[in-house]
């Protein structure tokens, strides 16, 4: 089963990855989350990654989650991009 990884961003510095688990384990099974930190500080950088377990959980959790506060702040939630495809500029389809 494919797994759809979510970038989520707007976060408050003090959303810690067991939050965002425990929020979006509402939509489904969360795989892995990572919060991106500062390397200097160590604090975070306002934003992360979620993964879950299918598609369809992944596309629950940025209807449900896109938008929503948390920590005060409106969440910002859809598919991450993959990284590798730098080169090529074709047309913005996905390779896996």
């Amino acid at each position: 089963m494919m797994t759809m990884k979510l970038y989520v961003g707007n976060l408050a510095f003090e959303t810690s990855s067991n939050d965002l688990q425990t929020l979006f384990a509402q939509a489904g099974t969360v795989e892995s989350v990572s919060l991106i930190e500062d390397r200097e500080t160590g604090r975070s950088r306002g934003f992360g990654f979620v993964e879950m377990s299918s598609k369809e959980e992944g596309a629950a959790a940025i209807q449900q989650f896109n938008g929503k506060e948390l920590g005060g702040r409106a969440l910002n939630v859809n598919e991450a991009r993959p990284r590798e495809d730098r080169g090529g500029g074709g047309g913005g389809r996905q390779r896996y």
